[in-house]
């Protein structure tokens, strides 16, 4: 399944658009008490949270797919892993907790004061998510064609130097 993996780096914008206008809505419902914006904000989440997992995922699978991981690169991939897997949980737990009020209609003004409140908490997880994920590509180059090319040129370097090294040694030993 590491094919998965191509498919992060398009994915991850899903679920942020997603649970951002799931607050935007949730925040408009609560302001204007329109019904219309509650139940976008509903579907929103159910979207956001899907994409998180979707997100989630692929990310696992890029884990995989990578294979020049170093010390700094490990850690912020950890960090980056653990704030995905906080947002995916917090975000699915606020979609059950919403769906179980909105079914026994008891998804009141304080319910939608406290959702626009624990959505604003939740934009936390999504910023050190996204944070730590460009870190990784924008400043060590994970995934990249910069990786990529970087590595040919070592490995380029590497049989320049061996060649020399045996040049050398063939000289030496006459």
């Amino acid at each position: 399944m590491e094919f998965l993996a191509q498919f992060h780096p398009k994915i991850i914008h899903f679920p942020i658009a997603f649970l951002l206008v799931y607050l935007l809505l949730e925040l408009l419902g609560a302001i204007f008490k329109k019904n219309f914006f509650s139940k976008a904000a509903h579907l929103f989440l159910l979207f956001g949270v899907l994409g998180a997992l979707a997100a989630v995922i692929t990310g696992n699978q890029a884990e995989n797919a990578f294979e020049d991981w170093n010390k700094t690169t490990s850690s912020i991939l950890e960090t980056h892993s653990t704030y995905a897997n906080i947002t995916l949980w917090y975000f699915t737990a606020l979609l059950v907790i919403r769906t179980f009020l909105v079914l026994r209609k008891k998804f009141s003004n304080l319910f939608k004061y406290l959702f626009c409140l624990l959505g604003i908490i939740g934009t936390y997880f999504i910023y050190q998510t996204g944070e730590h994920g460009g870190e990784m590509v924008f400043q060590h180059g994970v995934g990249t064609q910069y990786h990529i090319k970087a590595d040919e040129i070592r490995d380029s370097l590497n049989g320049i130097i061996s060649n020399q090294k045996d040049r050398i040694d063939s000289l030496t030993s006459k």
